[in-house]
């Protein structure tokens, strides 16, 4: 996978978990588990293209940089 596509897939699935009724814990678990191993698949592909992250706000603030869009805020 590319680095657009991984961060894609990453921002889509943070999108996806924020927009969830604090009621559907199911559906947050099984979309945590899955952001949580796109966030070490785009985390790998970064490392591969040269690109530092220090911790994972760091890898979240650039995926969205590179899809083009803001992180919402909390």
């Amino acid at each position: 996978m590319t680095l657009q596509e991984t961060a894609q897939i990453y921002v889509d699935l943070i999108r996806l978990e924020q927009s969830l009724a604090p009621d559907q814990w199911q559906a947050r678990e099984e979309i945590n588990l899955l952001r949580s191993k796109y966030h070490d698949l785009f985390s790998d592909v970064l490392r591969k293209a040269g690109i530092r992250c220090d911790d994972r706000f760091e890898a979240t603030r650039r995926a969205f940089e590179i899809v083009g869009e803001t992180p919402a805020r909390a």
